[in-house]
C-alpha cells in the first residue's frame, strides 16, 4: 500500500473502525473480502479494533445474528429469489459521509452496499436460493431499531374466464351510498352486488396462496347483464403478499367452478409476469357478440339486412354512453364494425351476431343512445331498437 494512502489507514485506525469497514475504504486496492483487507491494512497499520466502531456502530460485528432476523422472517414464504436492502442511521450515513470527503480516498464501498451482500450471502447460504434483482421477496433492514421489513412481489396468474350467467359484475361494486363501508341499502355488505367475477376467482387462490388480497385485470369487461361465452375473456390475477408462490393450477380450475356453482369458469391457468398486465390492458382484441335485439314496431327481413350492410366495414363514432356518463369521462371514440349478420328473426326480435373492435358499446350501436352514436341500427332502419340480451362469444387473442 501506497504511503500515502497507509498513513489515511493509520486515521482511520487510530478513529477506530473496524475491520470489515477499514477494508471497505480501499476496495480495488488490495485481494481478498473486505474483512480480511481490514485485518491485512490493520497489521500495516498498527493499532487494534477494540473500540466501536464509528462507521457502523458495530453492525458488522452482528451480522450473524442481524442475518438470523432475515432467516427468521423468511421462514413462512416460499421464494426462490431475495434480496436485501437496507435503511442507514442518518448519524452513521453523516459520519461516513464526513469522512470519505475528509480523507478524499475515493474508492471505498459504501456501508448498505457491503451490508447487504454480507447478510445476502448469509440468507443464501441457509435457504440455498439465489439473489435477483427482480426478487420473489426483498428484505429491508432497519438500521435504526434493527427491524426488517419484507415486501412481497405479486404472484400473477393469467387464464380466460367464462361468465356463464347474467347479473354479475367483473370486479367487486363499491356501494355507491356508503362507498364500501356498510349501510342499510347494500345490506351492510359495502358492494352493490353480492358477488363478482373477480371474488369468484380470487377468494380460492387467497386460501391457495396465503395472498393478503387480489386484483383481476381483464382484457376489457362485459356489461353486467352479458354473458361472457366461448373460449372466456384473457385475464391476469395479481395475488398481494403470497405465501406460497407454487400452487395446483388444474386444482384451482376445479375450486372455482365449483364455488361458483356453474357461474364462472376458468380455462388455459399458468403463470405470469406483471409486465404481463400492461401488456393485456394496452391491447385491443377484436370481440363477437350475439345480440338478442327488440324493435318497436314490426319490420321485415329485407330493411333489416339492408340496414345491417349499412354498419359493416364502418367506423362508428361514440360519444361516452349516457349510462356510464356518471362515472366515465365524456369523449369521442372510434370503432370498427367488421361483420354483422342475422342469424334469425321471429316477430319484434332479431338475433344478431356482431364482430367488432374492442370498446365498442354494443348496445348503443344498437340503440343510438339519443344521437350520441352514430351510425346505428335505430338510425338506420328508422325504428327504435334496443338489446335484450347480449353474450360475447369470443376475444380474439390473448397472452
Amino acid at each position: 500500500m501506497r504511503d500515502h494512502l497507509l498513513e489515511k489507514a493509520r486515521v482511520l485506525v487510530k478513529e477506530g473502525v473496524c475491520d470489515h469497514c477499514l477494508g471497505r475504504q480501499f476496495a480495488g486496492r488490495e485481494s481478498g473480502d473486505f474483512e480480511e483487507i481490514g485485518r491485512k491494512i490493520r497489521s500495516w497499520a498498527g493499532g487494534d479494533d477494540g473500540n466501536l466502531c464509528i462507521l457502523c456502530g458495530g453492525i458488522f460485528d452482528r451480522l450473524d445474528e442481524l442475518s438470523r432476523k432475515g432467516i427468521d422472517a423468511l421462514k413462512e414464504y416460499e421464494f426462490e429469489t431475495f434480496m436485501v436492502g437496507s435503511r442507514m442511521d442518518r448519524i452513521l450515513e453523516a459520519v461516513e459521509e464526513c469522512l470519505h470527503e475528509f480523507l478524499e480516498i475515493g474508492t471505498g464501498v459504501l456501508f448498505k452496499v457491503h451490508f447487504n451482500r454480507e447478510i445476502e450471502k448469509r440468507i443464501s447460504a441457509f435457504y440455498g436460493k439465489r439473489v435477483s434483482r427482480n426478487p420473489d421477496i426483498t428484505l429491508i433492514y432497519n438500521l435504526s431499531d434493527f427491524t426488517v421489513d419484507l415486501q412481497i412481489k405479486p404472484l400473477y396468474i393469467y387464464g380466460r374466464y367464462r361468465k356463464l350467467v347474467r347479473g354479475i359484475p367483473q370486479t367487486r361494486w363499491h356501494c355507491r351510498e356508503c362507498r364500501g363501508r356498510g349501510c342499510e341499502k347494500c345490506n351492510f355488505t359495502g358492494k352493490m352486488y353480492e358477488v363478482s367475477v373477480e371474488e369468484l376467482i380470487s377468494e380460492p387462490f387467497l386460501e391457495l396462496t396465503g395472498g393478503k388480497g387480489a386484483k383481476l385485470h381483464g382484457a376489457g369487461r362485459e356489461d353486467i347483464d352479458a354473458r361472457m361465452l366461448g373460449d372466456g375473456r384473457p385475464f391476469v390475477l395479481e395475488i398481494e403478499n403470497p405465501r406460497r408462490r407454487r400452487v395446483d393450477l388444474d386444482l384451482a380450475e376445479d375450486i372455482i367452478r365449483e364455488r361458483s356453482g356453474g357461474k364462472v369458469e376458468v380455462l388455459g391457468l399458468r403463470y405470469a409476469q406483471g409486465n404481463e398486465v400492461r401488456k393485456l390492458k394496452s391491447s385491443r382484441y377484436r370481440k363477437k357478440y350475439r345480440v338478442l335485439v327488440e324493435f318497436e314496431k314490426e319490420v321485415n327481413m329485407e330493411s333489416l339486412k339492408n340496414a345491417l350492410e349499412g354498419l359493416k366495414e364502418r367506423t362508428i363514432e361514440q360519444k361516452t354512453p349516457t349510462r356510464v356518463l356518471h362515472r366515465r369521462a365524456d369523449r369521442m371514440r372510434k370503432r370498427k364494425v367488421y361483420q354483422i349478420d342475422v342469424l334469425s328473426m321471429t316477430g319484434l326480435k332479431a338475433e344478431l351476431v356482431i364482430e367488432a373492435d374492442s370498446g365498442l358499446y354494443i348496445k348503443e350501436l344498437i340503440s343510438g343512445d339519443e344521437g350520441r352514436t352514430k351510425p346505428s341500427l335505430t338510425e338506420l332502419m328508422g325504428v327504435a331498437c334496443r338489446v335484450e340480451e347480449l353474450d360475447v362469444v369470443e376475444v380474439e387473442g390473448g397472452l
